[in-house]
């Protein structure tokens, strides 16, 4: 009996150890996306809001949330990066800092999307009247690139290699270890520079972020296809729904209503709809407030809103 049992354990209870015990090694290795932010380029509350959906904010800060940003952390390389260098990008570097210290995590670089100011402007803080940084790499697309390098304060940072300007190109992979990010032009507002979002693709999954886009209708991919074919998108919820700035054409505006997002989606799968990540939320925009009608709205729909301090595994 004794002989038995042992032969029992070894043959059906042991590998069931081994192989959860390897489950949690992978996961626990796995590269993975940590969110840093998660509001408008302005932040939440936005300077010069006095309105009653912005006053719990600047009465208390637990509530404020920091402009659009993710992180990418690499636990087998030892590396981190970041989405975004955004005006709060002194509190999101200490958050990414908390969360892979540099004792373990190289910083490695920063990939841009777009020149509006809640997406490049804390490039600043990377200069010598701050962190002095030596040669951090900046990944931009040509227009970017050049729009930094001939424009200050901008180009100081170039001339005195703070930063080391990376050249993208339109739907070129990115190879980084375990992971390639593959940028892909959108329409939007582009005074500046072109804007495109990005395609991240791990050992496991693989996760879009497109911060800012105009209307859905305006690009030549289908957005249901896009969410079938990855496992987690991160999409502009710059507004919520038609309305929400009085005295505004809302049509008018270039970014898709989140009602009109999940109007495009609602023929789609419950396990598809979860894929969906709310980001980029404007002060304005009732998702900010997780006690919202807006909010349990989507949720009940099967999307979800973004949070900082998501993880989510690649």
């Amino acid at each position: 009996m004794k002989l038995s049992a042992i032969r029992i354990f070894l043959m059906f209870i042991l590998p069931l150890f081994v192989s959860t015990s390897t489950a949690q090694t992978n996961a626990k290795e796995a590269p993975y996306l940590y969110v840093l932010g998660i509001a408008q380029d302005a932040g939440y509350p936005q300077a010069g809001c006095f309105k009653p959906h912005c006053m719990p904010a600047w009465k208390n800060m637990s509530k404020q949330k920091s402009a659009t940003s993710l992180g990418l952390i690499v636990p087998q390389s030892g590396k981190k990066y970041m989405f975004e260098a955004t005006p709060n990008f002194p509190k999101q570097f200490y958050d990414l800092e908390i969360q892979a210290p540099s004792s373990h995590y190289e910083f490695a670089g920063i990939f841009l999307s777009h020149a509006h100011i809640g997406h490049y402007a804390g490039l600043m803080f990377l200069g010598k009247e701050a962190m002095g940084a030596n040669s951090i790499p900046v990944y931009t697309m040509p227009l970017m690139n050049q729009y930094l390098r001939t424009n200050g304060p901008w180009s100081q940072l170039v001339n005195l290699n703070n930063i080391s300007l990376q050249l993208l190109s339109n739907n070129k992979p990115v190879a980084l270890p375990q992971i390639n990010v593959t940028p892909f032009l959108v329409p939007h507002r582009n005074e500046y520079a072109e804007t495109v979002g990005f395609r991240i693709v791990g050992p496991n999954k693989s996760a879009v972020f497109i911060p800012d886009i105009n209307k859905w209708e305006d690009w030549d991919t289908p957005l249901n296809e896009l969410v079938k074919s990855n496992d987690y998108v991160l999409i502009d919820a710059t507004f919520y729904a038609d309305g929400e700035l009085p005295g505004r054409d809302m049509s008018k505006i270039p970014h898709p209503l989140v009602t009109q997002s999940m109007t495009l989606l609602s023929d789609l799968k419950t396990q598809h709809k979860n894929k969906v990540w709310f980001i980029h939320i404007n002060h304005t925009n009732p998702l900010l407030d997780t006690n919202s009608k807006a909010y349990k709205e989507v949720t009940e729909k099967g999307f979800n809103v973004a949070f900082e301090g998501l993880e989510l595994s690649l």
